[in-house]
């Protein structure tokens, strides 16, 4: 009698389950770490439970929001760091989440992998639940997909949902109006926006990732991935406290097309360009590829990465609140009658 070769098994195949299992059970500690008020239950369940009531609404709206990294996730995974890649994603669908006048719930990841590597896949959802306790965000659930043959050896990809509330009539914008005052909000870098672009002028300048970063101390791949700024516990502060028109997240198409995104038909902005110091790494993008300033513009956030709509009477005290709570500010315009931007001044 012949002995029997042993069956296929899904591990042969390129997917281990027991992996998947480590992996809920390591990042468990970080997901508790985001618990908030209206946080029902932990990971490992078909669905996550939140309870609005609890969280403290009564007649709430809800508000949800989705978004990925884009190619930063390239640098990321060609560099090896991805500690703060986790805040990245959060970032970017929270801080769009508050230019609604939601304030964020619960977070849900997407990890997709072809094969999964627990401590790369710990770093990345540790960071994950760092923007999610950052922003008072729960973290509530997610989904890890090890897909062998869809993904090269090492890479992967992130998605990200947020879920937000708040009381009827809480909606933004509103009451946006001519002579309102725009605070732009400092950011951190270039923020998960125009990576594209990015790698391809790293790629003309002949550096590599680990190369001295010719705009700030240390290696340019680090520098690179300086993570996307959080704003929300600030401009929710601000919101609460009155006079708040609007908020506009500046992300891909720069300030040229996503300040008009919050602005009433027939109604225009005034930018000073002059007003602030257009950061070292945009400067040296743009001198790099000879970009003119117009598609700087449309492309980055040029170290804004948050506008503030408001009331012309509350500029002064929105502006000091943001300080305290440690955001720069600005002054960088106005509203009129018109349409889309027009800037004065000079950033290069």
């Amino acid at each position: 009698m012949t002995d029997k070769k042993p069956g296929l098994t899904y591990a042969d195949a390129g997917v281990d389950i027991d992996a998947g299992n480590a992996l809920v059970e390591r990042i468990k500690p970080a997901a508790k770490r985001t618990q908030r008020p209206g946080t029902m239950s932990g990971l490992g369940g078909f669905g996550a439970l939140f309870d609005l009531k609890a969280a403290g609404y009564s007649d709430p709206i809800l508000v949800g929001a989705t978004d990925g990294v884009g190619t930063k996730l390239r640098i990321a995974i060609d560099t090896g760091n991805v500690d703060t890649i986790g805040i990245d994603l959060v970032a970017m669908c929270v801080n769009d989440l508050v230019c609604q006048g939601a304030e964020p719930l619960f977070f849900l990841d997407y990890f997709a992998t072809g094969k999964l590597e627990l401590d790369q896949a710990t770093a990345i959802i540790n960071g994950i639940a760092e923007g999610c306790a950052q922003s008072g965000c729960a973290l509530i659930g997610g989904e890890t997909a090890e897909m062998p043959g869809m993904y090269t050896e090492g890479d992967f990809d992130l998605a990200g949902f947020a879920v937000g509330a708040m009381e009827r009539g809480g909606e933004l914008p509103a009451g946006v109006a001519e002579g309102d005052v725009l605070l732009g909000l400092a950011s951190n870098g270039v923020h998960s926006n125009g990576y594209s672009f990015v790698r391809k002028v790293v790629e003309m300048s002949g550096l590599g990732w680990d190369a001295d970063c010719p705009f700030a101390e240390g290696p340019l791949g680090a520098a690179l991935l300086a993570p996307t700024r959080l704003y929300v516990r600030q401009t929710l502060a601000a919101v609460r406290a009155g006079g708040v028109h609007a908020l506009a997240h500046i992300t891909g198409g720069g300030l040229t097309e996503n300040l008009p995104r919050v602005l009433p038909e027939g109604m225009g902005a005034q930018i000073d360009l002059s007003a602030w110091q257009l950061p070292p790494v945009f400067r040296w993008l743009a001198e790099t590829a000879d970009m003119a300033e117009g598609e700087l513009l449309k492309t980055f956030n040029c170290g804004i990465g948050m506008i503030v709509v408001v009331d012309p009477a509350r500029a002064d005290a929105i502006s000091a609140l943001l300080a305290e709570a440690g955001e720069t500010v600005t002054r960088i315009g106005t509203l009129s009658a018109g349409q889309g931007v027009a800037y004065s001044g000079r950033l290069l």
